[in-house]
């Protein structure tokens, strides 16, 4: 029995870095297509997400099937409770992606998009928490995790100033809020794909501490 949850174990740590790596793709690709305004890589964002679905819904029944035909206990039901969290919180970033990739498609309709300096930086810093956070499954790798949850702070104030110069914008020129409210949204979607980063950090530290920090300021969480 130990053999064979032994395998079952390792298989599911190989399933969900391969998926891990294609979600990390999509980011990259709807990111590459905003900056570049590319219509056509965003829509083939759009368009991989159905197969980002279908992969969740695998991993979650191979992750069911291991609970109950193996029964783990300890270390191993941390990390097949954490795959499964994980599990959906990629396909969350998935769908952000191609959120953000549809934004990017209705550019043929309301025209390119003049995007501040903050959107860049937010789209940099939120595909590396993303690695990061992936890094940190691979590794177990508390520390790294818990870098990626302060680094969140980040990206929530990056949100923060896109909003408030949308505002100012709009104010400023009301003709204009069509594309400013795209904007805004942008910044909305990649603020949520680093919470899903966040996520998968914070299982992490479940994962190999056994400690759930979930709703914790990111000072009151500290390597043991």
């Amino acid at each position: 029995m130990a053999r064979h949850i032994e395998h079952q174990i390792a298989q599911l740590k190989n399933s969900i870095l391969q998926f891990g790596t294609i979600v990390e793709e999509s980011i990259s690709r709807s990111n590459t297509a905003l900056f570049k305004q590319d219509v056509e890589l965003a829509q083939k964002v759009i368009a991989d997400d159905t197969e980002i679905d279908r992969l969740e819904v695998e991993l979650e029944e191979e992750c069911l099937k291991v609970l109950a035909l193996y029964q783990p206990v300890a270390a191993d039901l941390r990390f097949v409770v954490a795959v499964l969290k994980i599990n959906n919180d990629l396909e969350r970033i998935g769908d952000l992606a191609s959120n953000i990739a549809k934004t990017v498609s209705q550019l043929t309709i309301t025209g390119p998009l003049e995007l501040p300096e903050e959107i860049s930086s937010m789209a940099k810093q939120v595909e590396e928490m993303v690695k990061n956070s992936l890094d940190a499954v691979v590794k177990a790798n508390p520390d790294l995790a818990r870098q990626v949850r302060k680094e969140d702070d980040i990206v929530d104030a990056g949100r923060h100033t896109v909003r408030k110069l949308v505002i100012q914008q709009i104010k400023k020129d009301p003709e204009k809020v069509e594309g400013l409210l795209q904007i805004n949204s942008i910044s909305k979607h990649l603020e949520r794909i680093a919470d899903m980063a966040t996520n998968i950090a914070e299982d992490v530290i479940y994962m190999v501490e056994g400690e759930i920090v979930r709703h914790r300021h990111r000072d009151d969480v500290t390597s043991t």
